[in-house]
């Protein structure tokens, strides 16, 4: 049976590789459909592909979180034995980040939404269902998703600096830290905000790829 940090670190390793597939299929997706402006043109995306209704309230962006934990803890079990402390205050930041992520997606809420409204017998009941889609959207988009974006942005930071303290390539943790400076701007914030979310995403795949040796011949 395999050690729990090897087994650990093959996991991380693994969703590394795996968030390298999903990220470049996120963006060719989003640059071939563009997301819909108003909770009409939603529903009506739903009730024409439910799949890729879910895909453009950020489902694969969900799966994501769940891989980017994983290898949030393939890090700390590789970087705690210098980086206790430090790594303890990267991780609960990451996690909250994730959770309040979680807490802002409303994919399947708008989905159960647009199902009500097709069922429903009245204008006004349709007006009650497109209220509340109007609210999930604004709610994906709001406090918790900003909170999601800056402490991940800060967590990658504090990383960075570990890794740049301990004896790994030091070009991991200046990429990482590039890319922890640019998602620290949540992609709400306008245009500046807008433009570095795309532009992390280069340095976050590469950090990504540099990553997958390192964790997966950790011990």
């Amino acid at each position: 049976m395999e050690s729990s940090p090897r087994l650990l670190g093959k996991t991380a390793a693994y969703c590394s590789i795996a968030m390298l597939v999903l990220i470049p299929t996120q963006i060719i997706i989003f640059s071939l459909h563009q997301p819909p402006t108003d909770a009409k043109l939603w529903f009506d995306l739903f009730a024409g592909n439910w799949l890729l209704g879910l895909i453009e309230m950020d489902l694969l962006y969900l799966i994501d979180n769940t891989l980017v934990a994983l290898v949030y803890l393939g890090l700390y079990e590789l970087l705690k034995e210098k980086h206790r402390a430090l790594m303890q205050i990267a991780l609960l930041l990451g996690y909250i980040g994730i959770a309040a992520y979680y807490s802002s997606n409303g994919a399947f809420e708008l989905w159960e939404a647009q199902r009500n409204y097709a069922a429903a017998g009245t204008p006004m009941e349709q007006q009650t269902w497109l209220t509340i889609a109007e609210s999930l959207i604004l709610q994906w988009r709001g406090t918790a998703f900003n909170s999601y974006y800056i402490l991940n942005g800060i967590c990658l930071i504090l990383i960075s600096y570990a890794l740049l303290k301990s004896d790994l390539p030091r070009k991991i943790g200046i990429i990482g830290l590039v890319s922890g400076i640019l998602m620290s701007i949540p992609s709400t914030a306008g245009i500046i905000g807008l433009v570095f979310s795309i532009l992390s995403l280069i340095p976050w795949m590469v950090f990504l790829a540099l990553l997958y040796k390192p964790l997966r011949n950790m011990h």
